[in-house]
């Protein structure tokens, strides 16, 4: 799996979203901001963002994903 692949996942499921995604194939760090994490917690953040690639986790096309979520203000 390719990096603009995973980023393209996250963005659809997350839009508005500014979305940024390094990795080697298996194992990928994606640092995602948005809105959308308003009011949530971290584990809430994270679990927004593994919604958007749930079907290739599952297949073990993307085997482990790192997140960072912060609002834009956060990001600032």
């Amino acid at each position: 799996m390719e990096t603009e692949r995973v980023k393209a996942l996250i963005e659809a499921g997350m839009p508005g979203a500014q979305v940024e995604v390094n990795g080697d194939g298996r194992h990928f760090e994606a640092t995602v901001i948005s809105s959308d994490f308003e009011g949530k917690s971290l584990i809430q953040r994270h679990r927004m963002v593994m919604a958007t690639v749930s079907e290739q986790i599952a297949s073990d096309e993307l085997h482990a994903l790192s997140i960072t979520a912060k609002t834009p203000e956060q990001a600032g």
